[in-house]
């Protein structure tokens, strides 16, 4: 661990302590990789092994070079009170100084190809080696053997014990994935009705879309209001004796920028552009910019121009999932289809000026995401990057944390800014053993690594000139309609259903620039999150089209309203392109100067409950249309059931706050 002063380093204890760990007594001659073996494949799940035929992609994730220096770089750029605050290294800077040697890079392809598999891909930045072939030449290769595990209704792959490699290697191997599957938990981070995961064929090629059809269809059911409180639901019981307003249908682009103030700093130009925001979820919609620039168009916005959206697709087959035949798709392929219309469309409706690159991950694994997001980094191909999705921090191997630190540190010394969604199940303690095994509340990872953003939910009223009405935490209760219609079940607030992640980590400490911010009653000596939010909450989400299939076998473009922090992390990296144009330089990593930020007049201070208790949603019973009825619901706006609650200054759920208007853009700017 490297620290540094007050303003010193951002980085938590081990997040540059890259190389492998000592050779264990009596293996002499070979050293582990620690933490290798996810927490989930214990002996009691254990139910043999793994086929020794099957075809598996290993990667190698290899350690910076010179990390001392990397380290102690990284915390003058980010420290606003530096004289190298701001000053960015440029990709072929940072190769030169701190990526893995040319000669360390050749030593781990010697040692994969020496065992038999064929490497197929090193990146420019040499943050990796990628080999192929069959689990038995992977197994030999570092030492252990691959069982199936039962869990969670499936058999998942694992080693049954940590990896190694030989003591040569020792110092230029930092992490390897592939030989497990803790990333089949990876999730998106939204609320997306209406879906259904098919196994999509193999063998579809990068550039044709994957080959799975597009979602089925789900459609917003009437009765909804188009401005927050336009349609009351007095057909309905009451709450609190009160009669309660329909969910909003969903917002549009001007409503967001209305709402943030960004109004008319786009009508001024001021719209993001020269600015690139780069997306990351795994696989990639075949119909998105189709999709999008029709959304753009019927909300009053311009579709994206020449050369504004760009796309990565990964050169070998996208991958749908292990084993098939015995689990099914476990991926979930169409769910992401949605996850990236809602990115794309939320990055357009914040800023319409700037350019969208989206990069796709191969799968919904860690090596996929990995690589996606080095894609990125790796020749600085963007200002900021927005992520909406993770999984429990508690699945976080140790040295897949370090593999993705490499990439944090690489995009804060380059100027590149990232923010991820907090997570969309509150403390994550209302899941079940299986799906939370260590019980209680958890974080989400990446979202609570120290050199991201991560941007929690709110819900979000908006009014009917598009200004702002209200703001409070999205902490979701839901009861049902009683069968005589008299009353709400259970009584509000109902049952706890989702709502913004936030809460400590317990693997990253505290950072420099939260210390005096985050209360030590909370923090004590971690990361908290979220950082900042923004709305998030389905009941107040944004409408956004797409492409879904209809049970008549139609294919067809609509609407529909969504919601989550998916939607929170896209909307701010929208603004902060919004930013960097008006500060006419890149921001980088924010979070210094959100936080230098915390208590002023351009943050909400979101510290009291909604003036509205709940509203009413109505859903399609078949999710199209009003053949088999509809049912009606009561969703509550600020249900603080779990361990995360409001507070004045820096809260759990909503982090320093949300941004007011173009006070935040400048006030951002002007701190860099």
């Amino acid at each position: 661990m490297h620290t540094y002063g007050r303003r010193g380093a951002v980085l938590a204890a081990a997040a540059l302590a890259l190389g492998a760990a000592a050779a264990p007594a009596g293996a002499a001659s070979r050293t582990t990789v620690p933490g290798s073996v996810p927490k989930w494949a214990q002996p009691s799940r254990d139910r043999g092994d793994a086929p020794d035929s099957k075809q598996v992609t290993v990667t190698v994730y290899l350690p910076l070079r010179d990390a001392d220096a990397a380290n102690a770089l990284l915390a003058r750029v980010t420290d606003p009170s530096s004289a190298d605050y701001g000053k960015f290294l440029s990709p072929d800077a940072f190769r030169a100084r701190f990526a893995p040697s040319d000669a360390d890079v050749a030593a781990v392809e010697g040692f994969l190809r020496g065992a038999g598999l064929t490497v197929t891909d090193v990146p420019a930045n040499n943050h990796h080696v990628e080999a192929t072939g069959t689990l038995a030449q992977a197994e030999a290769a570092f030492a252990t053997n691959v069982h199936r595990y039962a869990y969670k209704g499936r058999l998942l792959d694992a080693p049954s014990t940590n990896l190694s490699v030989p003591a040569s290697m020792s110092d230029k191997v930092l992490a390897v994935a592939g030989l497990d599957q803790s990333g089949v938990f990876t999730r998106p981070q939204n609320d997306l009705p209406g879906t259904t995961s098919q196994s999509a064929p193999q063998g579809i090629r990068a550039g044709a879309g994957t080959g799975a059809p597009p979602p089925d269809a789900f459609v917003n059911a009437p009765p909804c209001s188009t401005y927050f409180g336009e349609k009351t639901a007095n057909q309905y019981p009451a709450v609190n004796g009160r009669k309660v307003p329909f969910a909003p249908c969903g917002y549009t682009p001007s409503q967001f920028q209305g709402a943030y103030g960004t109004a008319g700093l786009v009508a001024k130009g001021f719209d993001g552009r020269g600015q690139t925001v780069a997306i990351t979820d795994a696989y990639a919609a075949p119909t998105i910019l189709e999709d999008a620039n029709t959304y753009a168009t019927r909300h009053g916005q311009r579709a994206f121009g020449r050369k504004q959206f760009d796309q990565i697709l990964p050169e070998r087959p996208f991958q749908y999932g292990f084993d098939d035949e015995v689990n099914g798709d476990l991926c979930g392929e169409q769910g992401w289809y949605g996850e990236e219309t809602l990115d794309v469309e939320a990055v357009h409706a914040m800023a319409p000026g700037a350019n969208v690159l989206y990069v796709a991950a191969r799968n919904c694994l860690d090596d996929g995401f990995l690589a996606a997001l080095n894609k990125i980094v790796e020749r600085r191909r963007a200002d900021v990057i927005t992520n909406s999705w993770d999984d429990l921090e508690q699945f976080l191997t140790p040295d897949l944390q370090q593999a993705y630190t490499t990439i944090f540190v690489q995009a804060a010394l380059e100027g590149i800014g990232i923010s991820f969604s907090s997570g969309d199940d509150g403390d994550e303690s209302a899941d079940d053993p299986e799906t939370n095994p260590r019980g209680g509340p958890d974080v989400d990872f990446p979202a609570s690594h120290p050199l991201v953003t991560a941007v929690g939910g709110t819900s979000l009223g908006v009014a009917k000139n598009n200004g702002y009405l209200f703001e409070t935490a999205w902490a979701t209760g839901t009861s049902d309609l009683s069968a005589d219609g008299t009353a709400w079940e259970p009584p509000y607030p109902g049952d706890f259903l989702y709502g913004g992640g936030g809460g400590v980590s317990s693997v990253f400490a505290e950072p420099f620039y939260q210390r005096g911010v985050v209360p030590n009653a909370v923090a004590h000596g971690r990361r908290a999150l979220p950082d900042i939010a923004l709305d998030g909450d389905p009941q107040t989400g944004m409408l956004v089209g797409e492409t879904q299939t209809f049970p008549d076998g139609s294919v067809r473009y609509s609407e529909y309203r969504i919601g989550g922090t998916s939607l929170s992390s896209p909307l701010y990296a929208g603004l902060e392109a919004i930013a960097d144009q008006v500060a006419g330089r890149p921001h980088g990593f924010a979070n210094p100067a959100i936080y230098a930020l915390a208590g002023s007049p351009v943050l909400h201070d979101i510290k009291g409950k909604s003036p509205f208790p709940a509203v009413v949603r109505v859903n399609y019973n078949n999710d199209v249309d009003a053949s088999e009825g509809t049912s009606a619901i009561l969703r509550s706006l600020d249900d603080e059931a779990q361990t995360l609650h409001l507070a004045p200054g820096w809260d759990n759920l909503t982090g320093v706050g949300t941004p007011d208007g173009p006070g935040y853009v400048k006030a951002l700017g002007s701190r860099r």
